[in-house]
Formats: C-alpha cells, sequence, structure tokens
C-alpha cells in the first residue's frame, strides 16, 4: 500500500516542506560560501582559496586513512571544486523541490562521507566542534532528517516536482 500527500494531515506536509527547504538552505549556502567567497577564514586564519586539506587531515574515522590521502594528492582542487558544486545543486534541488529524491540520496551521501572522515568518539568538547558528541552529531542527525524527506517523497507534497507530475499525461490520468 502506497501512501502519499492525500494521507498526511496540512501540518504534516507543511513539517516536511520546511524541514526540506531548511536542510537545502544549509546546502545551498555552504555550497556558494565555498564557489563563491574566496578568502574565508579556517580556525581564525584567512585562506587565499577554500581547501579541504586541513579538514581531510585531520580525519579521524575508520577510513582516515583514504582521507589523510585524499588531503595530499594533487587532484584535490578539483574533489574540492566538486564537493562545492554537489552541495549547491542539493541544495537546489531540496530548495526547489526538483529531482527531490536524487537530492535527498546526494545530500545523504554528503553527509554519510563528511560523518565518516570524523565520527565523534570522544565525548569530550573538541575545538573544531559546536558541541560535546558521543557517535552522534550534527552530520548525522541531519541525514536521518533527509532520510525521513527520502521516505516521504516531500517532492510530491510541494515544489516543482509537483508541477512536473501534474503536467505530464500518465500524472493527470492518475490523479483522476
Amino acid at each position: 500500500m502506497t501512501r502519499g500527500p492525500a494521507d498526511m494531515s496540512p501540518a504534516q506536509q507543511f513539517g516536511l516542506v520546511v524541514l526540506r527547504t531548511l536542510i537545502g538552505w544549509h546546502f545551498l549556502y555552504e555550497g556558494y560560501f565555498k564557489l563563491l567567497m574566496p578568502g574565508w577564514t579556517l580556525g581564525g586564519a584567512p585562506l587565499a582559496r577554500w581547501s579541504s586539506s586541513s579538514y581531510l587531515a585531520a580525519a579521524t574515522g575508520p577510513f582516515a586513512w583514504m582521507f589523510h590521502s585524499i588531503a595530499e594528492s594533487s587532484w584535490l582542487p578539483t574533489l574540492d571544486l566538486l564537493v562545492a558544486m554537489m552541495l549547491l545543486l542539493v541544495g537546489l534541488s531540496l530548495v526547489l523541490g526538483l529531482l527531490t529524491q536524487a537530492g535527498c540520496v546526494g545530500a545523504f551521501g554528503l553527509l554519510m562521507l563528511f560523518y565518516l572522515s570524523a565520527i565523534p568518539t570522544s565525548g569530550t568538547p573538541e575545538a573544531h566542534a559546536e558541541g560535546t558528541y558521543l557517535f552522534v552529531n550534527k552530520n548525522l542527525v541531519e541525514a536521518a532528517a533527509v532520510f525521513v524527506l527520502f521516505a516521504f517523497r516531500t517532492g510530491r507534497i510541494a515544489g516543482l516536482d509537483l508541477l512536473r507530475q501534474k503536467t505530464t499525461p500518465r500524472a493527470q490520468e492518475i490523479l483522476k
């Protein structure tokens, strides 16, 4: 049995679309900042160009060796650009509700990479963290929220996916 937006209350639908929009904005702005704002600071030190090298070099997760080797690779600038573009595209997807399922998959994948690069295991305050985490941090929480967005197919509730769905002949036939 497939449940759709008609099975949800307006408040549930509104809440899911707000959650999708907020997560989308988070991704969109992170990508925008990394692409268009050179000279931002990392740990108080201004950078000539954004780079993930210090983040990757500090990786502590189970795949730390892989992240460390990426930090030292010659193609890191290309990877930095790719990640920034992916952040921007995922953000646009979620904010606009366009190709929402693909946007959720992209968001989940990026969040899992960020989580796996630094799984919080100390349970004590860390200089680079906003709080005190033990296994669960904001990347994992946001990934769980993205999974909820994916499971509830929020593009069918509001956004450009809904408009696309209504304009196809097959969709109009189904909606009757």
